[in-house]
């Protein structure tokens, strides 16, 4: 076999790889088309306003409209992120999970390598979908055929409002009643995969964190890939194996570069990708912060 030959069966067997051993997952339904060229969306006084707030404003307005021509909404991800936030502490369970629907489509939209990420999210979310379906039915809560937590809006016929399921600190009462959480070996349990959905919220967090900062005056940009890989690091990267960090440190090597971003959140630049992350950062925070601390509470922080 040549040289070509052997490096076209390498790349395959990490994209194979990582596809397994990522979260446990697998490499169906990966794939998603990039988005296509839009006409970039123009807030009322532009992207270049003053530092009174009016910028803040423009950018609120901006999210009211659609980003045409693409799966990912960032207005509909912060909304979500937003109406999982209750009066209190807590976390609403059905728009967190939404909010995770809608980073699942941002994941695949950075390609293949990176899509193969979003499986194993996505089978994450369903697992706790599917808890909160078994607890609504054994209490005779949803009606038949009808899903209890979900995806899309929280309207036609979704019940949220009661059962073990309704918010992050429900769940964690109801399965530590149930026995469902095991502290010493692996268990099936709605707070085990909310903890490895917790961690990765954080990458995501600190990605787009680090993309929506400017760099110093006369300072060169950072590349997205780059800026992926130290998120990585410095988040997920202590929960896996060298193998896997390795395989998946590799696969952020694909993903696109700036201006392929700005697409992506229906900005021109820098300057209105800055207003647009920071807000969704600040909407991300908040959601981990309280999860982090209702987890930390119950000691759930290291379940196996």
């Amino acid at each position: 076999m040549g040289v070509n030959g052997r490096a076209g069966v390498a790349v395959l067997l990490v994209i194979v790889f990582l596809g397994s051993m990522w979260l446990q997952g697998n490499l169906q339904d990966f794939w998603r088309p990039c988005p296509k060229e839009h006409t970039q969306i123009q807030t009322p006084g532009g992207l270049n306003t003053s530092d009174d707030g009016s910028g803040e404003e423009a950018i609120d307005d901006l999210f009211l409209r659609e980003c045409p021509g693409q799966d990912f909404q960032v207005s509909q991800l912060v909304s979500h992120l937003r109406a999982a936030l209750d009066p209190g502490t807590d976390v609403l369970m059905q728009p967190y999970l939404s909010s995770w629907d809608e980073l699942i489509k941002f994941l695949n939209a950075l390609g293949p390598m990176v899509g193969l990420i979003s499986q194993e999210i996505k089978d994450k979310t369903g697992l706790i979908r599917e808890l909160a379906q078994q607890d609504m039915e054994s209490r005779g809560g949803c009606d038949q055929g009808a899903r209890c937590l979900g995806s899309g809006a929280p309207t036609r016929g979704l019940q949220t409002d009661e059962g073990s399921y309704h918010s992050v600190r429900s769940m964690i009462t109801a399965e530590l009643q149930s026995g469902l959480v095991d502290f010493h070996q692996l268990t099936s349990s709605g707070c085990r995969t909310l903890l490895r959905l917790h961690r990765a919220l954080l990458w995501l967090r600190l990605f787009l964190q680090k993309l929506g900062e400017s760099p110093p005056p006369g300072g060169r940009a950072r590349s997205p890939s780059d800026l992926c890989r130290e998120a990585y690091q410095e988040s997920l990267s202590r929960h896996h194996t060298w193998l896997v960090r390795r395989a998946v440190e590799l696969a952020f090597i694909a993903i696109p570069d700036r201006t392929y971003f700005f697409r992506l959140v229906c900005v021109q630049n820098q300057q209105g990708a800055t207003l647009v992350l920071n807000k969704v950062v600040r909407a991300i925070t908040e959601v981990y912060a309280r999860t982090e601390v209702a987890l930390e509470e119950h000691g759930m922080l290291d379940l196996p």
